[in-house]
């Protein structure tokens, strides 16, 4: 008998057929006499519809208000994979995130997890039932509902998977696993049969839809193996584990493409000690995750003054300028161009760090289909380059 962790995303429940075949699935383990505890994702557009339906009532509404909206639609899909079991006579029971004991800090919209305490999850399989439990939310010591950032179901799963010290850990998928490239751009795309933590951790923080960054983080330091893998087959997936020696004959392990940045250049900025730091720090304070930064020579050497450019995630550009705006008087700057129309194309590889060349040979590429580079980022195992939206998905 093993103990399993299994998570299903949007995809793997976008309605009701979906979720009878989860529910087949699941009870297949079950009837072999595993434990099985069950992470799911709100059903496919239903988040997307909740955040439109409080945009619609106001730009930026209140962050608390939008995680007790967010919330519901984790909690719809576990009522219904529990009833979909109970339908084929398999114990089952759903838990919110707070009753699964799923502790959060109180930073809304992008909680991270404290601690959990499975005490509930190991009475209900003890008892033999399958245990549902809501991705992508949990509570405060105070009793305040969190959620835990676009993906957080899978982040839900690893940590489930380390606090209840689980056999296996199945992240399924509507795609065989993880691949070279997204498969549905690029039609030569490859399945991978293993990947390392770090070279996940890349691809999933550089736009990759497979996985969320923090749940690969969170993985690699509890040392949680877990595969990707398809609930719409049976085929294998690809194992995300520690770094072996062979990886490294791998250059380039994958590559990317991340829609959902938004690049804000500040013109003339004062070019003195303390300014970058004054902004973003503002944008910290904010819980704005900064990610490329470009900051060019200065202007003159009466007036010193330089452009600072970074990249931001769209869902947090307005959220962003508001900042801006708000050092407007205490940095000085002379104006900000937003640019949303932008796209985060990257290679990643751990062969990188004992192979050269490898940035020239890809600048190259990009020189010889007439694409500009406008930022550049690297890494020991990663290169990322913005360029315009229009055309970061040609072949």
């Amino acid at each position: 008998m093993s103990l399993i962790v299994q998570k299903y995303g949007g995809t793997s429940v976008a309605n009701t057929e979906r979720i009878k075949n989860v529910a087949v699935r699941v009870a297949e383990y079950r009837r072999k006499g595993d434990q099985v505890v069950v992470v799911v994702s709100a059903m496919s557009g239903v988040t997307d519809g909740l955040i439109k339906l409080a945009k619609d009532i106001m730009p930026l509404p209140s962050e608390r208000e939008m995680d007790m909206l967010l919330a519901t639609g984790e909690q719809t899909t576990i009522a219904l994979t529990a009833m979909a079991l109970h339908a084929m006579g398999v114990a089952a029971i759903s838990l919110t995130g707070a009753q699964a004991g799923i502790v959060t800090d109180g930073v809304h919209t992008k909680a991270k997890i404290q601690n959990i305490t499975p005490k509930q999850i190991h009475e209900h399989l003890n008892a033999g039932r399958v245990v549902i439990v809501a991705g992508f939310q949990g509570e405060t010591p105070e009793g305040q509902i969190t959620t835990l950032g676009r993906g957080g179901s899978d982040l839900t799963a690893i940590a489930l998977a380390a606090a209840v010290k689980a056999d296996l850990c199945q992240i399924y998928t509507d795609v065989d696993g993880v691949y070279t490239a997204d498969p549905r751009i690029v039609s030569g795309a490859i399945k991978l049969e293993e990947i390392a933590y770090d070279e996940m951790l890349e691809l999933a923080s550089l736009g990759a839809k497979v996985m969320q960054s923090r749940s690969v983080e969170f993985a690699k330091k509890f040392g949680v193996i877990f595969e990707v893998r398809s609930s719409l087959n049976n085929n294998a997936g690809t194992i995300v584990k520690e770094e072996t020696k062979n990886m490294e004959d791998v250059v380039i392990r994958g590559v990317s493409l991340d829609k959902n940045q938004a690049k804000i250049t500040l013109v003339r900025v004062p070019d003195q000690p303390g300014v970058a730091a004054r902004i973003f720090k503002a944008l910290a304070d904010a819980t704005i995750n900064v990610d490329m930064i470009v900051q060019n020579i200065s202007h003159s050497a009466v007036s010193p003054a330089t452009d600072l450019s970074f990249t931001v995630d769209k869902a947090d550009l307005l959220k962003a300028q508001k900042v801006i705006e708000g050092l407007k008087t205490e940095v000085a700057y002379q104006s900000v161009i937003a640019d949303e129309k932008i796209g985060k194309l990257s290679i990643v590889g751990v062969g990188m760090r004992s192979h050269s060349g490898v940035a020239a040979k890809m600048f190259e590429a990009l020189s010889q289909v007439g694409v500009n580079i406008e930022m550049i980022s690297t890494s020991e195992i990663k290169i990322s380059v913005v360029v315009s939206l229009a055309r970061a998905e040609e072949p």
